[in-house]
């Protein structure tokens, strides 16, 4: 009995410091989906420490630009853990909601700002280990600067973690990746995180990862990485996108006298 309790308890706290962010790594950038468009994934995230396995798969991540410069968010996960001692469990877990805000626009000396603040649901099955039991609130800032076929961006924020035994905690990380050719990016990130919960510990990740595009429209994105300070620990991402929206109009139609869409002005443009 003491086991399953301790097994449940670990499961617990692996999924609830599950931090979603831009695919395939877990550090964001500031640049949301363009206006009227759309990013769908269908992807699966694995985590193994010394609570056993626990991730999604699959979940379920669609983006949409509802105005210029806004992109609303969902992540709907169908949760898996799988602690050493104890059995299986599978289940719908926590779902994500968020909204990304691109309010300084990137200029040759200056890079793009924007927020994305999150907020778990807790829809999960906490005593399955499924969900953390309580809302969780992510509120970060990022950057973006792109020089030639390189960009990189990272940032951080804070995330409030209510709950008994639980901590606030915070993260900052930072991304490199070239566009080795038209179908394909690679990257790398190194991310760090405080702890989570009473008598935690902090960690340290390092990701690599790659981008493949299909076509314009499907793509498929890959990572995995391992703790390098603190518990160790090993994650991988995969997914198929499917990115789509309105044609682009031509610069003569834009001249035409059409009316731009409306959207959220920048603070420096």
């Amino acid at each position: 009995m003491m086991i399953r309790s301790i097994a449940t308890l670990l499961s617990i706290v692996a999924t609830a410091t599950l931090a979603w962010a831009g695919p395939p790594f877990t550090t964001d950038d500031p640049e949301p989906v363009e206006y009227q468009h759309w990013e769908v994934y269908l992807a699966s995230r694995s985590f193994h420490d010394k609570g056993g396995w626990s991730g999604t798969s699959p979940e379920l991540e669609v983006n949409y630009g509802a105005i210029p410069n806004l992109q609303l968010h969902l992540i709907a996960p169908v949760t898996f853990v799988a602690p050493p001692h104890d059995s299986r469990r599978f289940g719908y877990g926590d779902t994500e909601l968020g909204a990304k805000y691109r309010f300084v626009e990137e200029t040759e000396f200056l890079p793009q700002i924007g927020t994305f603040p999150l907020i778990e649901l807790p829809s999960g099955d906490r005593e399955r280990g499924l969900g953390s039991g309580h809302a969780q609130v992510f509120l970060p800032i990022w950057l973006q600067k792109s020089f030639g076929p390189w960009t990189t961006y990272g940032g951080g924020g804070y995330w409030f973690n209510p709950g008994k035994d639980n901590h606030d905690w915070g993260f900052i990380g930072w991304e490199v990746q070239p566009e080795v050719s038209s179908g394909l990016t690679l990257g790398a990130e190194i991310f760090h995180e405080t702890t989570s919960e009473k008598g935690g510990a902090s960690n340290t990740k390092l990701n690599a990862g790659a981008i493949y595009n299909f076509t314009e429209n499907y793509h498929l994105l890959l990572s995995a990485g391992h703790t390098v300070q603190g518990p160790s620990g090993f994650q991988a991402y995969a997914a198929f996108q499917v990115t789509f929206g309105p044609e682009k109009h031509s610069d003569a139609s834009k001249n035409s006298g059409e009316a731009s869409a409306p959207g959220l002005p920048y603070l420096i443009e």
